[in-house]
């Protein structure tokens, strides 16, 4: 127990330390000002301009920057599948892998290009290395880096007064990839194979194990990918079990890095804002917003996993804590980790856009999954995503000044921006997208018989599994509640679908909130003006995501983990 609360204390401090100095590093480069490593840095990224011929000067409408950024996508999400078609023609594939079908190379795709990382497969036996590192690996870097140029050009549009120009998408790229991700990467990337990820080009080895049964070891480029995986908020895994699998995640120091940095950047965008609107008070309502949902949701799932199923003990099966066993409900989780890690991570990985667990989702108890399933249905703002957290969360402030400006009588106004007709149209769109896909896809599959074949649960635990599915894809997180075979055309094709939804259907309508209000000239403060930098706007900002989800999502969710748990089956 000792060793549990130092580990989350550690996090907490280590997450304390990185915020501030990430946040006024990115700040920097934001703003193209004086940063550290511009002299390892400009000269590279120069030369990206000069052979792509991007001038970073020319800054772009909210349309041109929005067109921009769905034409990178589309390329690469046509490059990525293309790969996976003709990976059985192409190099470094020593397994000697088969092509992937069709409908499973668009899922990936799609998931990928999204930075959802959804994986309908097992990634040790059907993506080669060459798709692992050309295909995934820089989808993983280059899908990262789109969800943080919208949060950029949403925070420029907020703080620019008379402004018709967001930035330049390609230079915001290229800047947030080498300056950014592929330092911080490289540097996880040699700390995890110091302590013994795998990181090679072997193909599967065949050993002997002590019991004489036959066993395959695959190799390949483990460590870059875990590195990239969870600092881009990516999940996935180059192997089946995830961060679980030793290969991936070898020690507890690795699984506290990772946790560490799945968390790192979304956290420290909310600093970032506070710097760009030159008001620190303004990122830290944001971070507390941010930091008080996260804390919640993971003190609930690690006490619910520790003290493991109550119907558990009353069939008379011990879940106490003794030298051997480190009791709580241990189905679906390494004792190295435990219920308590093993439930913060997955806190983590939920309640961020990852979607990389350490243990199995589909066998914590109902509520303990419950918890996991909310932190998702909350949008991603706690703190979310690279990028699409912070974007989230202050869509989510504008419907705050929206609502508290409706009580008091007067124009919300948000940084001295006031809050029209036309940005909370586009609020609305943004808010109801999601819960409409993942509650139409979800109410199909439940009656549907060729999606019923696909439950492995009945029941509950079987509606909690669908709208676990639905649920992440939409909300580009990837974890999967397992119990569910989605590895058909009606999954691949509706998950996609869903992802897509989840990423473009909202980010254009962020960029075009972004263009209206960079538009508009700031208004000063009156009397009547709600003050946006204090504790009570974030005690506000939690409470209306809580309200909203509770409000679209309780049915199902009372049908679900809240049903599992009154029947008491397990």
């Amino acid at each position: 127990m000792t060793q549990n609360i130092v580990e989350v204390i550690v996090l907490v401090v280590l997450l304390g330390i990185s915020t501030p100095l990430l946040g006024n590093y990115m700040a920097k480069i934001f703003e193209n000002k004086k940063a550290p490593g511009d002299r390892v840095f400009g000269p590279v990224e120069r030369l990206v301009y000069r052979l792509t011929g991007v001038s970073p000067e020319r800054e772009q409408r909210w349309t041109t920057y929005a067109i921009s950024l769905l034409a990178f996508s589309m390329v690469s999400a046509l490059v990525l599948y293309g790969m996976q078609r003709l990976q059985a023609h192409l190099p470094m594939n020593p397994d000697h892998l088969s092509s992937v079908p069709a409908p499973l190379s668009f899922n990936t795709a799609v998931s990928f290009l999204t930075n959802t990382n959804w994986q309908n497969y097992a990634g040790e036996d059907t993506m080669t290395q060459f798709t692992q590192m050309a295909g995934l690996v820089v989808q993983m870097f280059v899908s990262a880096a789109v969800g943080i140029t919208v949060v950029v050009a949403l925070m420029r549009g907020l703080t620019r007064a008379k402004s018709i120009t967001l930035g330049n998408f390609w230079a915001d790229l290229t800047r947030i990839v080498l300056r950014v991700l592929m330092p911080m990467a490289v540097i996880a990337t040699i700390i995890l194979i110091a302590q013994g990820a795998e990181q090679n080009l072997h193909a599967t080895h065949m050993i002997t194990t002590v019991t004489g049964q036959s066993q395959g070891i695959p190799g390949g480029p483990v460590a870059s990918q875990e590195a990239i995986k969870q600092l881009g908020t990516n999940g996935g895994g180059y192997f089946n079990a995830n961060a679980g699998h030793p290969f991936e995640s070898p020690s507890g120091l690795t699984n506290l890095l990772l946790n560490w940095l799945l968390l790192s950047i979304p956290f420290a965008l909310a600093w970032t804002f506070g710097k760009m609107a030159r008001d620190r008070k303004q990122g830290l309502a944001i971070l507390g917003a941010m930091g008080g949902l996260f804390l919640i949701g993971a003190l609930l799932v690690m006490p619910l996993e520790a003290h493991g199923n109550v119907h558990v003990t009353q069939a008379h099966v011990s879940q106490a804590i003794t030298s051997t066993s480190p009791g709580g409900n241990m189905e679906g989780k390494e004792v190295r980790n435990g219920p308590i890690i093993s439930g913060l991570f997955n806190s983590s990985s939920t309640s961020t856009s990852t979607g990389s667990i350490n243990s199995a989702n589909d066998s914590y108890t109902a509520l303990g999954g419950g918890v996991i399933l909310f932190n998702m249905m909350l949008g991603e703002i706690s703190p979310g995503g690279t990028g699409s957290g912070l974007y989230g969360m202050l869509i989510i402030a504008i419907l705050a000044v929206f609502i508290a400006g409706l009580m008091v009588g007067r124009t919300p106004e948000y940084l001295g921006k006031k809050i029209q007709a036309a940005e909370m149209k586009l609020v609305v769109i943004y808010i109801l997208l999601v819960p409409f896909v993942i509650l139409t896809f979800t109410a199909i599959s439940v009656v549907m018989h060729s999606s019923l074949a696909s439950i492995y649960n009945p029941g509950p635990h079987g509606l909690t599994e669908v709208t676990y599915a639905f649920t992440s894809a939409s909300n580009n997180n990837g974890s999967a509640f397992a119990g569910l075979s989605g590895n058909t055309d009606w999954y691949n094709t509706t998950l996609g679908l869903c992802m897509l939804v989840g990423r473009f259907a909202l980010m254009v309508p962020v960029l075009a909130i972004a263009g209206s209000l960079g538009r508009k000239q700031r208004v000063p403060a009156s009397a009547g003006t709600l003050p946006t930098g204090t504790p009570l706007f974030s005690l506000l900002l939690a409470g209306i995501a809580v309200i909203v989800v509770g409000l679209t999502y309780f049915p199902v969710l009372a049908l679900g983990p809240i049903v599992e748990h009154l029947v008491g089956k397990f």
